[in-house]
């Protein structure tokens, strides 16, 4: 049965590589840091604990992970998917070994898995990628989930594939879900329930490596009303100049900082807000100028979006006007501001439901909704800070999840370590 299955996954591997191939060529975002991609590139780093993350903000988490892991004495090695993600990696980490993650063939995982040779693989949230997690069980290498979700959106799919899904996710040493929801998911779709724990969302972890907001910035942004759209997809853009637009009429303004959740469509967010009559500067052009309220900063950098939230006098999240789902809601609550959000948040239910309950976060339908909330938290700068600190005093509430989950890996690879 086990040649089978190799040689299943050998044939697997003759079929998709034209479309891997293919990939690369086509997707600029796959062709940097393609020797990592690929396997190689990857600094040889046996016996460390491999922790992974997707974007930028789960490298943010595995950063802080990786941190908490090194000083309890367990060496890592870090990876991420996307250039951003990468980037954090870099940014944060140091000495520690950290690359892009392998393409999920099971030639290039094969390749990264003899060069890094872990003691245990660590997934954070629902980096469930079969050939990664195959390479790693056939190593007797075991697999770890922190922070784990399974959104109310894929959970369906998930349950369609059951049968094939089943026999790897019950092969896991441990899932920390972030919610009860979360654990029932995963226990429904395979994994042992004795081995899963509720542990909570990292994400309600501040990063102690956040850096703070860039000395130009603040001097371009201090002593206004600034609003602050971060996460922004395409449409939510139109959205959000139109909600200034309706807060103009109403007879109050502010600065607005757009930042597209994509950076190649900066030129695009700029030139909507250009056709619509407003000023518009990028942040990697301000040169000391100074925008004023009606104006458009557009945030053209990755990595400071989470600390600019500090100078908003209110937060809007993308990803939540359109169907994606939503984006890190708690990082205007850390940094005391309060947040809009459109009714699209089934990726982030939990914090969606912490701010609208601790007064902090208001959900809007539209545009004309969107508007009035920012009016309104404009014109009332004092509610504005009331339901800002509200936020900040409610994720302060809920923090531990990192030192919950760096004592529960601790426990699973002793544990682990006294079987073999």
């Amino acid at each position: 049965m086990r040649i089978l299955r190799t040689s299943a996954l050998v044939l697997l591997g003759f079929l998709i590589a034209p479309l891997v191939a293919l990939s690369i060529a086509l997707r600029p975002a796959l062709r940097a840091g393609w020797r990592e991609r690929l396997g190689g590139g990857v600094q040889p780093t046996p016996g460390r604990v491999w922790v992974h993350g997707a974007s930028l903000g789960e490298a943010q988490m595995v950063t802080s992970l990786v941190a908490r892991l090194e000083e309890a004495g367990l060496p890592c090695f870090a990876s991420a998917v996307t250039a951003t993600g990468r980037a954090a990696l870099s940014e944060r980490l140091g000495d520690t070994p950290h690359a892009y993650a392998p393409i999920d063939h099971p030639w290039c995982v094969q390749r990264c898995f003899e060069r890094v040779a872990p003691r245990a693989l660590v997934l954070v949230e629902t980096e469930l990628w079969p050939f990664l997690i195959l390479a790693a069980l056939a190593r007797g290498v075991p697999v770890y989930v922190v922070s784990g979700r399974i959104s109310e959106r894929s959970f369906p799919r998930y349950r369609t594939f059951r049968r094939w899904v089943a026999p790897l996710l019950s092969r896991f040493a441990g899932v920390a879900a972030r919610s009860r929801e979360d654990a029932a998911r995963f226990v429904e779709l395979g994994v042992p329930e004795a081995r899963v724990a509720v542990l909570g969302d990292l994400k309600l972890d501040p990063s102690a490596a956040e850096p703070g907001v860039a000395a130009e910035l603040v001097r371009a942004l201090e002593g206004q009303p600034v609003w602050v759209a971060g996460s922004t997809h395409a449409g939510e853009e139109a959205a959000v100049l139109e909600a200034l637009a309706v807060c103009e009429r109403r007879g109050a303004s502010a600065v607005l900082v757009l930042a597209p959740r994509h950076l190649e469509r900066v030129d695009s967010v700029v030139a909507e807000a250009e056709r619509r009559g407003r000023r518009v500067m990028r942040r990697t052009r301000l040169a000391g100028a100074r925008p004023s309220p009606g104006d458009v900063l557009v945030l053209d950098t990755s990595g400071e979006l989470a600390a600019l939230y500090a100078t908003a006098s209110i937060a809007f999240v993308g990803g939540t006007l359109v169907p994606v789902g939503g984006h890190n809601l708690l990082e205007p609550l850390f940094q005391g501001a309060p947040v809009a959000m459109g009714p699209h948040t089934d990726r982030v239910r939990e914090a969606a439901t912490l701010a609208v309950e601790c007064g902090a976060g208001i959900e809007v339908a539209d545009a004309e909704e969107l508007g009035e909330v920012l009016f309104r938290l404009l014109f009332d700068s004092k509610d504005a800070r009331a339901r800002g600190e509200a936020g900040r005093r409610a994720v302060a509430s809920r923090a531990g999840s990192l030192a919950r989950s760096v004592r529960w890996l601790r426990e699973g690879l002793e544990s682990e370590g006294k079987t073999k």
